[in-house]
């Protein structure tokens, strides 16, 4: 016989009538209207405490009178996404999960005008209990375990320690996350952190490229297919839904599918199973869904190129991943980790980046991101030798380039105007050669007008390539 989960409920009584809560005959529920009220209450064992409501200004302060108390019961904000009579815009909604993550709230429920009551109430009870079934606090979990991850997110600066702390609070909630960043800032090594601490790190972690596959194999990618199903389908193929069932499916590039597949990842994602292709019955699958994506997906819905219904599903718990310019703290620290990892991968003990080249480093744009500086370094090794201190001899022309365009500039003596007048002269150079001559192109690489390059050519005296 299911056991009895005691809850208290914190909010309007028409959010809880709309939850369908009281209608769970395994939940015991005690309504307060606000937190003074649930202050004066007789001292009870509780299961979870759910504030709800749809405005950040009272969910915040009803957190933050919760946690002067210290209390071991969980607290849950349940946020009504499109309340009736009123609508939350969703650029509001991920600023809220992150500021009642970061006050002290354990989960966020998300509740949408898609969604029924008893999914609601189903989606609740699971996360209950799955805190009951945890034999220790959240706390005493995180200062037990090793401090060395299994996947490491390295990065110091406060922009990263955000994101660290966000992806373990993700890790203990069972709500499908999205991850939002510039390409190669690293949203599947986030992915993989959320599932080596979460409760489902034991069972498969299974990643796909949703851009890697055109929309015809996509579908049976992630679906799997029946035998027969199109040519070629001599045999039954589970899809990626399948094979990551009780573990996480990241889905990486989410924004490039079509309009058609994401109807149908909708439909899995609501229903909890998949449809193969050229199959006629439905199979249950319990997975954690992580999706990733470079694209502004406000745009893309403005566009008509990506569902509303899906984003409001796949970012319950947004993160947004900020690219390297953004966190240049981190650079150095990134550079000396790839250093130690690719120097035992070379066999190249003992180097090190001068300060030089460190300098350089640090001057970059990196719009490459994590990715372009792991490249970097990799390349740099591949050339020195054992022991070595790398310098800017190693380090490649998108790094030192400007360099170059100084050791060529006139000599001490001339002007500023002249000076300037010459590196802008080697850079124009540089630029019509690695576009073939082609004035429109190069145009675009430099940022100016045609126009505006003719005219630099004529006053710098740049003849065409």
């Amino acid at each position: 016989m299911q056991s009895i989960r005691s809850l208290l409920w914190i909010g309007p009584a028409e959010s809880l009538a709309r939850s369908g809560v009281p209608d769970a005959p395994s939940l015991d529920v005690t309504w307060v209207p606000d937190v003074p009220a649930s202050l004066a209450l007789p001292p009870m064992t509780l299961d979870a405490i759910v504030v709800a409501g749809n405005d950040p200004g009272p969910l915040l302060s009803a957190v933050a009178e919760l946690k002067r108390r210290p209390r071991e019961t969980p607290i849950l904000a349940r946020v009504e996404a499109h309340a009736p009579g009123e609508s939350l815009a969703r650029r509001d909604v991920a600023p809220m999960i992150r500021e009642l993550l970061g006050a002290g709230v354990r989960d966020v429920l998300l509740a949408g005008p898609e969604d029924s009551p008893a999914s609601l109430r189903a989606e609740l009870l699971a996360r209950i209990d799955a805190w009951r079934a945890e034999p220790r606090s959240l706390a005493a979990r995180e200062a037990s375990r090793d401090d060395a991850d299994p996947v490491g997110v390295i990065g110091s600066s406060s922009a990263m320690r955000d994101v660290q702390a966000l992806a373990l609070r993700a890790a203990q909630s069972r709500a499908t996350v999205l991850i939002q960043g510039e390409t190669g800032t690293g949203k599947e090594l986030v992915g993989r952190l959320i599932h080596a601490r979460s409760n489902r790190r034991t069972a498969p972690y299974v990643a796909l490229n949703c851009a890697a596959f055109p929309e015809s194999l996509l579908e049976s990618e992630l679906f799997g297919y029946r035998k027969g199903a199109f040519t070629g389908a001599d045999r039954d193929r589970p899809g990626h839904f399948a094979l990551a069932h009780r573990g996480t499916l990241f889905l990486d590039e989410i924004g490039e599918t079509s309009p058609a597949l994401q109807a149908k990842l909708l439909r899995v994602l609501q229903e909890r199973e998949v449809l193969p292709v050229g199959g006629s019955q439905p199979r249950p699958v319990d997975v954690r869904v992580i999706a990733a994506t470079h694209r502004d997906l406000d745009e893309e819905i403005r566009a008509g190129r990506f569902r509303e219904d899906l984003y409001y599903r796949l970012a319950v718990f947004p993160i947004r991943l900020p690219a390297l310019r953004e966190r240049s703290g981190d650079i150095l620290e990134l550079a000396d980790h790839f250093m130690k990892k690719y120097g035992a991968e070379e066999n190249k003990p003992g180097c090190q980046l001068s300060a030089a080249a460190r300098r350089l480093l640090l001057s970059h744009a990196w719009p490459g991101n994590v990715r372009e500086l792991e490249n970097e370094i990799q390349r740099a090794l591949a050339l020195a030798e054992a022991g070595e201190r790398v310098g800017p001899r190693l380090l490649s022309g998108r790094v030192t380039g400007l360099m170059e365009a100084i050791a060529q500039a006139p000599h001490a003596g001339e002007t500023l105007r002249a000076t300037l007048s010459s590196i802008e002269a080697w850079l124009i150079r540089r630029a019509l050669e690695a576009n073939s001559g082609r004035r429109a192109a190069t145009a675009r690489k430099l940022g100016v007008t045609r126009e505006g390059l003719y005219k630099k050519m004529k006053r710098l005296g740049i003849a065409e390539v």
